[in-house]
């Protein structure tokens, strides 16, 4: 049985943002979007990461949770030149013991810099 968590940013597209499943709790791909109908918001490299990961904030405490409470990040980056801003503002957003990580590159096309998904553990 799993329960699908409504609140937090919102999307038009066809899928729930996130599910909990026992005690993990898997939340879809955020990105720099409006949090109330999923509108792209374009901005800088930092102003992008930023909002994605306040999307995914509001959804983790809409489930109860915090990034303390996060596993697993996976992160999809535009353009390799942002690899040493990303490393500087995630060291911002998530302290040791960091959660595991997996980052792509080069997947996005054109219209995004950033999106990034997880798994927490709502133990």
């Amino acid at each position: 049985m799993f329960e699908v968590v409504n609140q937090g940013a919102k999307s038009h597209l066809p899928f729930s943002p996130a599910i909990v499943a026992g005690n993990f709790v898997f939340i879809s791909g955020q990105a720099s979007v409006d949090p109330d109908g999923g509108t792209i918001i374009q901005d800088t490299f930092e102003g992008e990461m930023r909002r994605s990961f306040a999307n995914m904030k509001s959804i983790l405490e809409a489930a109860n949770c915090g990034f303390k409470d996060v596993v697993n990040v996976r992160c999809y980056l535009n353009d390799e030149k942002d690899l040493a801003e990303f490393n500087r503002v995630y060291a911002e957003i998530f302290k040791e013991p960091y959660p595991t990580r997996s980052t792509i590159v080069g997947v996005l096309g054109t219209r995004l810099k950033f999106e990034v998904d997880c798994v927490a553990f709502k133990g």
